[in-house]
């Protein structure tokens, strides 16, 4: 209603200067028959206010259409009536509508061949790296472990290059099965030896109930699960030896806790720590750090629908739960 009284507010205030015109001429002709010039004057705007009342009733929808936000890009599909000015905007929506698709259509044929792209160069990459680090075993020590370390950092990089890259479809990526977390829990220590060994902190597996099962991804969680313990023995190394993983249930929810006695999180870094490019205090002091790794734990546990809480305190260390709801925890009574 608005906006139509905004479109005819010109014709009705050019109708009371018209009128105000026709009186004064009157007036200055010497017709002094006041009656008769408001009754003329009464029925011109009986016949402006008839003609609003049917304009708008006629094109009600339009307005309607106008001044309502579209709910989605389908609406703009949708058609008016059958006046020229509505099938003219309803034939301008849908060319919008169109190009808009394709210009869609050809940024993700794009971005589909980006990934593609990336997922083969990554798996290219791993395999001279693997050469590398065969090579490497026939040389002397300290030799051999320095080019295993940084080869095995490359490959942590490549990964999350790759996993970075799968983000966007990773609704697509899922397998949503049953999975017992200390079998993957055991599984990602056993990919991470050499790591552990390195920094020397070593993690303790710790069950306050057997055979915990949750329904996840397994994939995307053995991701998430090596990023959290990786993180913690690289802000532990030198500080402390170990790293405690804790499954329980909570309020009726499975819970996977990492714990460390590391460096900690400053309290102003708590609710940036998740932020994409994020490092933070610890961040510059371990140059390593992309910022990255966090930000794609939060993103991930959250496409899972699963949830994250982090505890810190600076020289003291870090918390990290990883939650499973009630209906994805599968554990027995």
């Amino acid at each position: 209603m608005k906006l139509f009284l905004r479109e005819h507010l010109l014709l009705i205030v050019i109708q009371f200067i018209q009128c105000a015109l026709l009186l004064i001429l009157f007036w200055l002709d010497g017709y002094r028959g006041i009656g008769v010039s408001i009754y003329a004057v009464f029925l011109t705007f009986i016949l402006l206010a008839a003609y609003l009342v049917y304009r708008y009733i006629s094109r009600r929808n339009f307005y309607q259409r106008i001044g309502t936000p579209m709910e989605s890009l389908d609406s703009s599909l949708e058609i008016t009536e059958s006046a020229p000015i509505s099938i003219a905007l309803d034939q301008l929506l849908f060319s919008q509508y169109r190009l808009y698709q394709e210009k869609l259509q050809k940024a993700e044929e794009r971005q589909d061949e980006h990934l593609l792209f990336m997922d083969r160069w990554v798996h290219q990459m791993k395999t001279p790296l693997s050469v590398i680090e065969l090579t490497a075993q026939d040389l002397d020590e300290p030799e051999s472990s320095n080019i295993r370390e940084e080869t095995e950092r490359m490959k942590n990089g490549l990964n999350t290059v790759l996993y970075m890259a799968r983000l966007r479809t990773i609704s697509e990526d899922f397998q949503i099965k049953p999975v017992t977390l200390s079998k993957l829990v055991h599984e990602v220590n056993q990919d991470n030896m050499r790591f552990y060994i390195r920094n020397e902190v070593y993690p303790q597996l710790k069950e306050e109930k057997s055979g915990i099962t949750v329904e996840t991804d397994e994939k995307w969680l053995f991701f998430l699960v090596t990023q959290l313990i990786q993180n913690a023995v690289k802000y532990s190394a030198g500080k402390a030896n170990q790293v405690i993983i804790s499954l329980f249930e909570r309020s009726g929810e499975a819970v996977l806790e990492i714990k460390d006695f590391g460096i900690g999180i400053p309290v102003e870094d708590h609710k940036r720590a998740f932020h994409k490019f994020f490092t933070g205090e610890n961040g510059r002091k371990y140059r390593e750090s992309t910022g990255m790794g966090l930000y794609l734990v939060k993103e991930v546990t959250e496409r899972l629908e699963h949830r994250i809480e982090l505890e810190s305190k600076v020289s003291e260390g870090t918390t990290v739960r990883i939650i499973f709801s009630r209906t994805q925890n599968l554990t027995p009574m």
